[in-house]
């Protein structure tokens, strides 16, 4: 799998989490789904994702948008 796709995987997990915990817990976990948006948002005008640097340097298969 490629960067790209792990990294909207793992944005798809981490949202899905957040809202659930937003349900279940406390209100205040909307602010990570907020966050993720944003760096979601940014990245795709950047090219700069903290995760894709991570993904890389741990030797996973690069994609388009992050290589």
């Amino acid at each position: 799998m490629s960067i790209d796709r792990l990294v909207m995987a793992f944005a798809g997990i981490v949202i899905l989490a957040s809202v659930a915990l937003t349900q279940f817990h406390h209100v205040n976990w909307m602010w990570l789904t907020v966050f993720v948006g944003a760096n979601l948002f940014q990245a795709a005008f950047t090219k700069f994702c903290p995760l894709a640097i991570f993904l890389k340097k741990f030797g996973a298969k690069p994609g388009q948008a992050f290589s």
